[in-house]
């Protein structure tokens, strides 16, 4: 099974930047997309940006021009977050979607544990 493990979520002001990293490991695997999803207290779960396996990107409206989203090595990726502002508090989740297992042919999802992203007025 696909593990991911994310890091750099923290604290931060606004106006200042943050960098999410999310590295997937497994046996020989192959997938569709790999995405960032946050979830703030009392608000559903929400699409931040995701990248296919082809490099294309699709960013929610809010953080269009701010967030960049690239893979930074091989299925890993990495989500830059520039001019925060407080409502970009959430927790932030790494999601992968279309794994084929190449030894059980098994197609799944899978998510990362999450991370707190926290910026301060």
């Amino acid at each position: 099974q696909v593990q991911l493990v994310e890091s750099g979520g923290g604290l931060v002001q606004a106006g200042g930047s943050l960098r999410l990293s999310c590295a997937a490991s497994g046996s020989m695997f192959s997938f569709n997309a790999m995405a960032w999803y946050r979830q703030a207290p009392g608000k559903q779960r929400e699409l931040v940006a995701a990248i296919t396996s082809a490099g294309n990107t699709n960013y929610a409206s809010s953080v269009k021009d701010r967030f960049t989203i690239r893979y930074s090595a091989k299925n890993t990726v990495d989500l830059q977050m520039n001019s925060l502002k407080p409502e970009d508090t959430a927790v932030y989740y790494c999601h992968v979607e279309g794994i084929v297992d190449y030894d059980s042919g098994l197609e799944y999802v899978t998510w990362g544990q999450g991370t707190q992203v926290t910026v301060s007025s």
